[in-house]
């Protein structure tokens, strides 16, 4: 075990985390308990079942939106989701409300992110949102697990994720932001029994063959660059494992030990391409949010 590198990790974490980035880290690698992580998590959570308040650190919109909301959910996937928790049975209020929704997909961008800091890329361009694939594959496909059968927005799921899903098959997507999100869908329906709505064989080849795809082949501009490497999926799903060639994995974890800057964090790539000035408490959000999952990369590669 690497108790330098983890050690330093633990170090920023106490030093810099958002009480829900502290409470994650305990979780993970201090048994920290479920429940602490919930209630902290539910201070993101608005009275309409949505989520905002800047649990997406580069855009710090407080109103309920779908990509805030898509955020919570993976938190929630990091600790498993009980379907009976309240705070799970008040997003799927949210998703069944009909906000934030039009042309069969959620919102991607909403008009009030442009009255908070943001990201360029958070900019809602025209009208009061953008419909987008991001991320109602990922959100569609938590509505098909956990809503009521009987409920509209089952219904509205159904029809979402057998179209993107047969879209997918004849048509496969390779793109490090959009990739993740089918994979995501993947758990979602394995995970339910007798499931029946697609071939999910057809789509779990073409999902595999596209995450291997998506990944940058050029090993050196991994933590250089903004590119894709193997850690992007594993935040989504630990198949990644099974997807991708071992020595490629383990590859970026020794690369992760290698460039562990001295205060314990990682460089972030990327900025926000504007002037607002919270784009530094951002990265350093950020930072603890990569470093867990760094440090549960490495685990899992039993690097640490």
């Amino acid at each position: 075990m690497n108790d330098n590198v983890f050690n330093k990790a633990r170090n920023f974490i106490y030093k810099n985390a958002r009480p829900l980035d502290m409470a994650l880290w305990r979780y993970h690698f201090e048994n920290g308990s479920r429940s602490d992580v919930i209630d902290i998590l539910s201070f993101y959570q608005n009275t309409d079942g949505g989520f905002g308040h800047a649990i997406e650190p580069d855009f710090w919109n407080p109103q309920s939106n779908p990509i805030a909301t898509w955020k919570a959910i993976s938190v929630l996937k990091e600790i498993g989701i009980e379907a009976n928790d309240k705070i799970v049975k008040n997003i799927l209020k949210y998703l069944d409300s009909g906000r934030d929704f039009e042309n069969g997909m959620w919102y991607n961008t909403v008009k009030s992110n442009n009255d908070y800091p943001h990201a360029v890329w958070w900019e809602c361009q025209s009208g009061q949102g953008a419909p987008s694939v991001n991320p109602t594959i990922s959100l569609s496909g938590f509505a098909l697990k956990y809503a009521d059968k009987k409920s509209a927005l089952y219904k509205k799921a159904v029809d979402i994720v057998t179209d993107l899903a047969r879209e997918f098959i004849f048509a496969p997507v390779c793109d490090m932001h959009i990739t993740p999100l089918y994979l995501e869908l993947y758990e979602y329906c394995a995970d339910i029994d007798g499931f029946d709505l697609f071939d999910l064989v057809a789509y779990k080849k073409a999902l595999y063959s596209a995450v291997k795809s998506t990944v940058c082949t050029d090993t050196d501009k991994w933590l250089k660059e903004y590119v894709c490497k193997p850690s992007t999926f594993y935040s989504s799903s630990k198949l990644v494992f099974d997807i991708l060639d071992w020595k490629l994995c383990k590859t970026e974890g020794e690369q992760l030990l290698k460039v562990q800057l001295d205060d314990g964090s990682y460089n972030i790539s990327w900025i926000w391409h504007n002037n607002y000035t919270e784009y530094y408490i951002a990265a350093n959000w950020w930072k603890s949010a990569v470093l867990r999952t760094n440090m549960l990369y490495l685990k899992d590669l039993k690097m640490i």
